[in-house]
């Protein structure tokens, strides 16, 4: 990979682990991280000197590890408890965005298995319904971002990629994801998520949760229709117009396929 201009080749610290590299300003999200693809393929390439946030798998030690100071230090903020062990968990992969060396935001994404899922501890019922109905079931858990941050692009990103990988590499048709109450709303109108269950006391967190369902196949027309057009954010006020294009997708998924 090359940056234009000069022909350089992109640092391994530029590259490494990283999923995406992404612009704080510009108005396409992508940049030629993803994979040497052709700018007619939907990636386009960035001069070394933009500023960007990286997103990347937390896949070894260190990088669970800045996850989860991110996500004790949020936690705490909020009042929330929490029990987080860095080592790598079976069926369960962390995203971590980053601006140099500073976490943003982070996500992990749990694959139903044998083992179950952190959902079945308060909702087991309502999860057993799904997976009699045949549903392949996958979670969001420990979502934490730093309070410095108001980025509608980094969520975006965030819950995108964990999309790719989640449906469109893995085949999970229902993802579920904890909230408090008071955040319902919030996942109701950006991301387009209904309540699945009744509210219950989390001990894992102490505090209120509320679970909330988004059936993956049926998201891809709204995210087909505004991934990639993020001047449409003017008059949808949700988050996916700074979703992905289908091509910028296809090129997520083939980097995440080398990483994976």
């Amino acid at each position: 990979m090359t940056s234009p201009g000069d022909g350089a080749p992109l640092p391994d610290d530029l590259i490494g682990r990283t999923i995406v590299g992404i612009p704080f300003d510009a108005p396409r999200p992508l940049t030629s991280l993803v994979l040497e693809q052709p700018e007619t393929e939907g990636v386009r390439v960035l001069a070394l000197n933009q500023t960007l946030f990286k997103v990347r798998l937390a896949d070894n030690e260190g990088r669970r590890n800045t996850a989860s100071m991110l996500v004790k230090k949020m936690y705490a903020w909020r009042g929330y408890k929490i029990a987080w062990h860095a080592k790598q968990q079976p069926n369960r992969i962390t995203l971590v965005a980053s601006h140099g060396s500073s976490p943003m935001a982070t996500i992990s994404i749990g694959f139903d298995s044998g083992e179950g899922l952190l959902v079945d501890d308060l909702y087991r019922d309502e999860v057993d319904s799904l997976r009699a109905e045949g549903g392949r079931i996958c979670e969001f858990t420990k979502l934490a971002v730093d309070g410095a941050i108001r980025s509608k692009r980094v969520l975006a990103t965030l819950f995108h990629i964990a999309y790719i990988y989640s449906y469109r590499m893995s085949g999970f048709t229902d993802l579920l994801i904890e909230v408090n109450p008071r955040h319902v709303r919030f996942y109701e109108q950006m991301l387009g998520f209904g309540q699945l269950g009744p509210e219950r006391h989390n001990h894992r967190v102490d505090a209120p949760a509320v679970l909330m369902r988004v059936n993956l196949p049926r998201s891809v027309p709204k995210i087909r229709h505004f991934g990639g057009h993020p001047e449409q954010a003017r008059v949808e006020k949700s988050l996916f117009p700074y979703f992905f294009s289908e091509s910028e997708e296809n090129g997520i998924m083939r980097r995440l396929s080398d990483l994976r």
